[in-house]
């Protein structure tokens, strides 16, 4: 994550909860001194380490902070995670921003970790998507990468996607992915979005312009014979699975020859990781 665009987002944040006034509650401790830890309260994966230090440090560059476990390691109920050293006033202006931060990555790092062990051992890819939380984006895409996911695209700037409302808004697949083809700029890579055989066959047409088709919302059981015909055309190309995925259905996906699975629901369906923080 470029730090520079973290620490923008970090203060933003804090700005939320300080106000104009800042925090009234802490003025009468001046600057005194005291240490505090963040303890887990469940098992997760940790994730928001550096949102976590980087909070803490904006508020006040003198503050110290140790971790006992690193980001992407397993955790435990009860753990200690780190540790914390510095004015109090800052420690407790801080404390409600990194805990909202990191309880909530860690628990889309968790959530994610679920579903990339499903995997495990095939050539198939998990995937994010772009329903994140406003504002969020960045982070919640580097917690499901934690967790053992690939990053789809950023955002509608880093790939074309040719989904179910352009194909009707442009006339069809084949118009689609022309006319888009010779808009973007040569490195771009173009994937269309499939949803039935006719669609399909119009994909077929103008695969030389195609990198990677999702399978939207197919039946399983159909999902191998697109697959091949596909690949058959273009060898190379990479066929995406999307739609209602579960963990159950995961180990059906992962003997298809398909490269990649995504899902929103490592981020939509995660839960918040808890944690809490002790001034000791």
């Amino acid at each position: 994550m470029n730090p520079l665009y973290l620490r923008r987002l970090i203060v933003n944040f804090l700005n939320e909860d300080l106000g104009a006034a800042g925090d009234i509650t802490t003025r009468a401790l001046h600057k005194t001194k005291g240490e505090a830890k963040l303890i887990a309260r469940e098992r997760g994966i940790l994730c928001g380490v550096e949102p976590f230090n980087i909070t803490f440090e904006t508020v006040n560059p003198k503050t110290e902070i140790e971790w006992l476990k690193q980001e992407g390691e397993k955790f435990k109920g009860g753990e200690v995670i780190c540790l914390i050293e510095g004015e109090l006033p800052s420690i407790l202006t801080a404390e409600r921003t990194a805990l909202n931060l990191i309880q909530r990555l860690s628990g889309i790092a968790t959530t994610t970790r679920k579903f990339a062990e499903k995997l495990k051992g095939s050539q198939v890819k998990l995937l994010d998507t772009r329903k994140t939380t406003p504002g969020l984006r960045i982070l919640e895409k580097h917690a499901t990468k934690v967790g053992g996911a690939l990053n789809h695209r950023l955002g509608l700037y880093d790939a074309a996607m040719i989904k179910d409302n352009h194909i009707k808004a442009f006339g069809g697949v084949k118009s689609a992915v022309i006319k888009v083809s010779e808009q973007v700029p040569v490195t771009t890579k173009i994937e269309v979005e499939i949803e039935n055989q006719k669609q399909l066959q119009e994909a077929l047409e103008v695969i030389d312009l195609i990198d990677i088709v999702m399978l939207d919302n197919w039946p399983l059981d159909k999902v191998k014979e697109a697959a091949l015909r596909l690949k058959e055309a273009k060898p190379g190309i990479k066929v995406e699975v999307s739609g209602g995925i579960t963990l159950e259905k995961l180990e059906i996906i992962r003997e298809l020859p398909v490269d990649f699975v995504s899902t929103s629901k490592i981020i939509t369906a995660a839960k918040w990781i808890d944690f809490s923080l002790e001034v000791w």
